[in-house]
């Protein structure tokens, strides 16, 4: 009589989970206006770590474009045109077709049949909270592709167009971005922390450059610049955490 055997399988253990390691915060440099580097500063991950999503920030931005178009294309209808109240002609016995009047569609200097009117709304509602993560979403963007530029401090006595272009010169070479007075058009947002006028005015005419308060970024303004500039940035990170925090 043939005996079976059995073997008995050892359990095996389930293999370790891979543990998250901690993922530090980038730094960057800070530069002072002649493009000295002073120091360096950890990136909030709260508003540069967040993901890109380019649904998000697609529908955000173009809601944004669509609230601020002005609507000035207007046509007038049959009602607004002049002239007309006369009928053309009698009912019946000419031959010809019947109309009730010459500012019809139909006729030279006629009304205009379903053409553009100024009544129409173009604008979108955006909830604050899209509005929030797509701003960090392209402030994050430009963080990952070194496109964040940092100063301590811009400081002018009198408004100097050739003190800020200097200014500039100097924060290109140092921190080797080219394209920040090479380039014509759009090349950098400058983010301020808070509104001086000397500032803004030494940066008025340099048509490369946009000047900002931080607290009025926006994701049309960032996409519509290649480098973002941002002064102060102790003060300046608090401010756009407490704009995508406080939603």
């Amino acid at each position: 009589m043939a005996t079976t055997t059995t073997t008995q399988k050892t359990p095996t253990t389930p293999a370790p989970k891979a543990e998250k390691k901690a993922v530090a915060a980038r730094e960057l440099t800070v530069y002072a206006m002649d493009g000295k580097k002073v120091s360096t500063i950890a990136l909030p991950p709260e508003i540069f770590g967040a993901p890109w999503r380019a649904d998000l920030v697609h529908q955000v931005t173009t809601g944004m474009q669509a609230n601020a178009r002005q609507n000035r294309a207007h046509t007038k209808d049959r009602a607004e045109v002049s002239g007309g109240g006369k009928k053309p002609w009698r009912q019946k016995g000419t031959g010809q077709a019947r109309h009730g009047s010459s500012r019809s569609p139909i006729w030279r200097h006629g009304g205009v049949t379903f053409g553009p009117r100024n009544e129409r709304d173009y604008s979108e509602k955006i909830n604050r909270k899209m509005r929030a993560g797509a701003l960090a979403s392209v402030l994050s963007r430009k963080a990952k592709d070194g496109e964040i530029i940092l100063v301590d401090k811009f400081h002018f006595a009198a408004p100097k167009t050739a003190e800020a272009k200097g200014s500039l010169v100097a924060l290109a070479k140092e921190a080797s971005v080219a394209k920040l007075v090479t380039k014509r058009k759009n090349a950098a947002l400058l983010a301020t922390a808070a509104y001086d006028a000397n500032t803004l005015k030494s940066f008025k005419n340099l048509s490369s450059i946009a000047t900002e308060e931080v607290r009025n970024l926006n994701p049309v303004d960032l996409l519509s610049h290649t480098y973002l500039i941002i002064e102060n940035p102790e003060v300046a990170f608090k401010t756009l955490i407490a704009r995508v925090k406080n939603v």
